[in-house]
């Protein structure tokens, strides 16, 4: 499977909403659900573990409908943070990262590999 990028660096195709989606595999529903419910939101849900990917058309994990580094993106038509004249923005990607090392390893390796 290839590997599908979102906006912020993270890989979709790794997360456990995702998987759980393709698969439908209700018991890493569950098992997702309670883990993010204790780190997270207390409000997340079985039910809310769903996505097709947040640059995809399809279903969105609850979250990704109301991420403000996936609206800037769209707002902007670029592929990811990689890509953006403004990389690495303080006031969403920045804060976003501190708790996500490897997303921005990965949204660094992208932009070191293009041309802007």
């Amino acid at each position: 499977m290839d590997k599908m990028i979102a906006y912020c660096g993270l890989i979709c195709t790794e997360c456990p909403a995702y998987i759980a989606k393709q698969k439908d595999d209700n018991e890493l529903r569950e098992k997702t659900a309670k883990e993010w419910a204790t780190a997270f939101n207390p409000d997340i849900k079985t039910e809310m573990i769903n996505c097709d990917g947040c640059n995809s058309k399809g279903t969105l994990f609850f979250h990704c409908n109301h991420c403000k580094i996936r609206a800037c993106c769209i707002e902007k038509g670029i592929e990811n943070c990689a890509y953006c004249d403004d990389y690495i923005c303080d006031d969403k990607l920045e804060p976003f990262l501190k708790n996500a090392p490897k997303a921005q390893a990965f949204l660094d390796e992208i932009r070191k590999n293009i041309k802007l």
